[in-house]
Order: C-alpha cells, then sequence, then structure tokens
C-alpha cells in the first residue's frame, strides 16, 4: 500500500511543540537565508581573497560537521532540548565573532567551533534533532505531510531572509555605510537571531525527548558506537549517498550562486535578494507537491523523478546568454529541486528505529556537511580564474544526476513500512 492519502488535517493535529519547532526552524532559515547573500561579499570586503574565503568556508563546514557529530549522536541521552540550545548558542557565538574581527585566524577559529551557514542550508545540530522530535510527535501516516510542511517553512523562511539580507545592506547605503558595514549589519542580525532561537528552545516540553528504555533492553546491548545498531548498514548507505549529493551541492551553495551572478551579470546584493526569494518560495512550494506525488509512487521514486530533471537544469543555467534567462532557468530549477527534501528526510526516518532516529538524521546530516565542505576549496580557486567561474555548475549537475542513479539502485526496493503495508 502507498503513503496514505495528504493528511489535510496534519497541521491542524500539530501539538504546542510541533509548532515551536515550525518556529524555530523558520527563525533559523530566515538567518540563514539572509546570511548566505552577503557572506563572501562582506569576507572578500574585509580584504581576505577568494581562495581564503573558500578555505574558511570549508573549514566551517568541516567544523559544523564536528560540532553536528557530537551533539546530534548524544541527543537522545543528552536531551534533545539541552543540544538544541548549546547550538542556538553556538550559532549567536559565531555571528557575533564574524561581525566584529577581520582577523583571518579568529574568522576560522569562530567558523570551526561555532555554526555558521555559507550557503542558506541547514548546518549544526538543529534538523537532525528537531526531524527525530518532529517524527516522534506525529504519526507515520502524516509524517510526510509534516516534514513537507516543515521544508516549505524553512524554504519561505529563506526566501524571506535573503530578499532582506539583499535589501539592508542596500537600504544603510543610501545612508551613507560603506558596503563592509553595510554586509556587517546582516552578519549581526545573524548572531542576534541565534540568541532569539535558543529562548525558544527553551519552551519545548518533554515530549519531545525520547522515550527511553530500560538499560536491560536487548536493543540497548546491541548499540554501538554513535548511538546506532540495527539501523547502522542502511544508515551508512545513505550517508555514503547523501553526502555525494550534497558534495556536488556545495559547488552551488547559495553564498557562491549570489557570487556568480555578481561576477558574470553586475548583479547587485538587492537583485541577489531578490533573485533567491523567488528560489527559494518556488523551493518550498515544491516541497507540498513532493507528499501529493510521494502517495502515489512511493518516496524513493519521488526523490529521484523530482531531482533528476532539476539537475539538468542546474547544469543548463550558466549556458544562457542572458541575466534574464540565467534567473528563468534557475527558477525552474528551484520549482522541483526541493522536492526530495522533505520525501528524503522521511524516508530516513522511516526506515530506522525509533530510538535511533536522532543519531540517524544526525549521522546523516554529518555526511551531507562534509560533502558539502570539501567543495567550497575548489570553488574558490576556481572564481579565482574568471574562464572558470562557471565550471562549478557543471560538475555540481553531474554529481547528483550519479546520486539520482545509484540511490534510485540501492534503494527502491526496500521502501518505508507504511508503503509496504
Amino acid at each position: 500500500m502507498r503513503v496514505g492519502a495528504l493528511n489535510d488535517h496534519a497541521l491542524s493535529n500539530l501539538t504546542r511543540d510541533g509548532w515551536l519547532l515550525f518556529l524555530t526552524r523558520f527563525t533559523r532559515l530566515f538567518a540563514y537565508g539572509a546570511l548566505s547573500v552577503v557572506l563572501v561579499l562582506y569576507l572578500t570586503g574585509l580584504g581576505l581573497s577568494t581562495s581564503q574565503t573558500g578555505i574558511l568556508l570549508s573549514l566551517t563546514l568541516v567544523g559544523d560537521t564536528c560540532v553536528s557529530l557530537f551533539l546530534t549522536t548524544r541527543a537522545d541521552r543528552f536531551g534533545r532540548r539541552r543540544v538544541l540550545i548549546i547550538g542556538a548558542l553556538l550559532m549567536a557565538g559565531a555571528g557575533l565573532t564574524f561581525a566584529f574581527t577581520g582577523s583571518l585566524l579568529l574568522l576560522i577559529i569562530a567558523g570551526t567551533i561555532g555554526v555558521v551557514s555559507p550557503s542558506g542550508n541547514e548546518v549544526g545540530p538543529f534538523l537532525s534533532v528537531e526531524q527525530a522530535a518532529l517524527s516522534q510527535v506525529v504519526s507515520n501516516r502524516s509524517r510526510t505531510t509534516v516534514f513537507a510542511w516543515y521544508t516549505l517553512a524553512g524554504s519561505f523562511a529563506t526566501a524571506i531572509g535573503s530578499l532582506c539580507g539583499g535589501l539592508l545592506p542596500s537600504t544603510m547605503r543610501r545612508f551613507a555605510v560603506t558596503p563592509v558595514g553595510s554586509y556587517r549589519a546582516v552578519v549581526i542580525l545573524y548572531a542576534v537571531t541565534g540568541i532569539f532561537l535558543g529562548l525558544f528552545f527553551t519552551r519545548l516540553t518533554r515530549a519531545v525527548e525520547v522515550i527511553t528504555k530500560s538499560k536491560g533492553n536487548s536493543l540497548a546491548g546491541k548499540k554501538q558506537s554513535f548511538g546506532l545498531g540495527r539501523s547502522r548498514d542502511v544508515v551508512l548507505r545513505l550517508s555514503a549517498l547523501f553526502a555525494l549529493d550534497s558534495f556536488g551541492g556545495g559547488f552551488v551553495a547559495q553564498s557562491f550562486a549570489a557570487y556568480w551572478f555578481y561576477l558574470r551579470f553586475g548583479v547587485n546584493p538587492a537583485t541577489l535578494g531578490a533573485i533567491f526569494f523567488g528560489a527559494n518560495v518556488f523551493a518550498g512550494v515544491s516541497a507540498l507537491l513532493a507528499s501529493r506525488l510521494a502517495s502515489r509512487i512511493g518516496l524513493v521514486r519521488t526523490m529521484v523523478f523530482t531531482h533528476l530533471p532539476s539537475n539538468v537544469l542546474l547544469i543548463l543555467v550558466p549556458l544562457m546568454p542572458t541575466l534574464s534567462l540565467a534567473i528563468s532557468v534557475l527558477l525552474l530549477r528551484f520549482s522541483i529541486s526541493q522536492m526530495d527534501v522533505p520525501t528524503r528526510q522521511s524516508y530516513t526516518m522511516a526506515v530506522v528505529h525509533p530510538e535511533e532516529r536522532s543519531a540517524a538524521a544526525g549521522i546523516t546530516g554529518v555526511a551531507r556537511t562534509i560533502g558539502a565542505s570539501i567543495a567550497p576549496v575548489f570553488v574558490g580557486l576556481m572564481f579565482a580564474r574568471p574562464s572558470l567561474i562557471s565550471l562549478p555548475f557543471f560538475i555540481a549537475g553531474t554529481l547528483k544526476i550519479i546520486y539520482d542513479l545509484l540511490l534510485y539502485r540501492g534503494f527502491v526496493t526496500h521502501p518505508p513500512p507504511e508503503e509496504a503495508e
């Protein structure tokens, strides 16, 4: 039996904790979206070269990986709420450091220890722990639908953040604020948002915590390192594939994509914000369509059949001769590119045991971060040579197509429990 039909009451049945998790998702992605539009411009404005910027962003993602792996694999034992609050504090601390120093060494330290999103996408422990918590407070039948709305909330937040991240510097520069000063305002906003995020997490109840079992439970005895036991094999296989996908995506992270439009067409920050506002709105709407499509053809097929054409479109973006055509292809690509996100998240939560969900989400998330952390080094070197600035799009599209084919081959015959009923 396929995934149940779209549950129109999925959101109306959400608990207070569920709505709080939607709020924290929106708040966080707003900050990520705003920062991603100006981050490369800000760092190069401080005097860093494009190569140094690429290395810094790679090390930032490596640091996020280590923090995420440490926190998410302990979240079920240490407490999900505590882990989320720690992540918010790390986000605020990194933002403040980036705002008030131009030292490459201090920026590397802050980026490595703290939580900074150069891509506009999720980093740190937040998404993994929130997915586990949401899966616990909703039914299997409504999980994909709730995750679709959860993705939509994040996409709209990223879109609005991208728009604000572009408009705020442009507005401030009308009042004789320097370009670097106007970008710094966005970085400070990022830090302040981290503080609010921590306050929201304190309002979650014990209902989001894992239901622990007795120490004598046989499953507990089977658990090995990183909080995984019976789900270990499937998590490792998914992690390897997700790392490949994310490595490809790292070549066209939103910060670098925005910088490409700046280099290729001379687009100003306000226009960049508008472009990625539209892109993220399209991405968010596509997430809702994903849950309906998954109810007909299944989670794995939805992931692959929507992701493949989006990657072909990604390769076409730099081939467009005009700004309007490049924007059109980018928006068309975003209109289907994120349909795999809620289905991927739902599938991962479905095929692992409930008491291993935080660890599974954390490890697969870390795999994605590792993949994404490698690419910026190469992108920075490519952007340093004008003849190579479009190469990241071709590399990204090709790698992500390979991921789609491998995912289909490896998992199409392994449906989640609700599809096998």
